[in-house]
């Protein structure tokens, strides 16, 4: 492993740990204050979530990119963005990252290391939404970073932050996170036998974006490799 790709794998596992840890740990602050409430326990976790994706693509995305989500690692390699043993690299680095964050969340707020999570999130409708959910994230990440790579952090932010609410699964997008949030029995957690649907919806939402890209705008993985080679960061 060179060291160039040794930094940019910390940068992914730090910034995915700290993103579930945001995730988890709000989730449960918000079930603590709340009282019961869950609309304010969810405007919580939502507001604790958007704020902290746009602080670590800003701090992680020039040195890895900030994908912090192999959905979106997947959709770079396919873009020839990234190479696809780089790819492989970042998502076990995100899974692991995440189930660190997870460990983390609980460790601070003093419940048990892992806690297989008992929240059912199954059905039609919520497998869809997780399509949805990862589909509109791809399309922002695609659509800004091809001009306006700097709007990318803010504009990623927006995004989950509103999908939090136009989705019926509160969008996870996220395949690592999903994982890591089946390991937390507390207000963000997800069944273990419901992450396979949602994983498999997630990456069908990140592929069906990206080639609904390179239709769009043909020029699309020209102008990625640029951005590529020139070092600019990208969520």
């Amino acid at each position: 492993m060179t060291a160039n790709l040794s930094r940019r794998i910390a940068a992914e596992f730090l910034g995915t740990g700290f993103l579930v840890a945001a995730v988890v740990g709000s989730g449960i602050m918000a079930d603590r204050l709340a009282g019961g409430n869950v609309a304010i326990a969810l405007l919580a976790n939502t507001i604790a979530t958007g704020a902290a994706l746009a602080a670590l693509i800003l701090t992680f995305g020039p040195i890895s990119g900030a994908h912090f989500n192999p959905a979106v690692s997947l959709a770079d390699a396919l873009e020839h963005g990234l190479r696809w043993s780089d790819a492989a690299a970042y998502m076990v680095a995100q899974c692991l990252g995440g189930i660190g964050g997870a460990i983390a969340a609980h460790t601070m707020f003093g419940l048990a290391v892992f806690s297989l999570s008992q929240r059912a999130r199954s059905g039609g409708a919520q497998v869809f939404s997780e399509f949805v959910a990862t589909f509109g994230l791809l399309c922002v990440i695609w659509g800004c970073s091809r001009k306006r790579s700097s709007a990318v952090p803010f504009a990623v932010a927006a995004y989950i932050t509103a999908a939090y609410w136009f989705t019926a699964s509160t969008s996870f997008a996220n395949p690592a996170v999903t994982i890591a949030r089946s390991l937390s029995d507390t207000f963000a957690g997800i069944r273990p036998g419901d992450v396979l649907w949602f994983v498999t919806a997630q990456l069908g939402g990140a592929i069906a974006a990206t080639l609904l890209f390179r239709w769009l705008v043909p020029g699309l993985r020209a102008d990625h490799l640029v951005v590529e080679r020139e070092g600019f960061g990208r969520a």
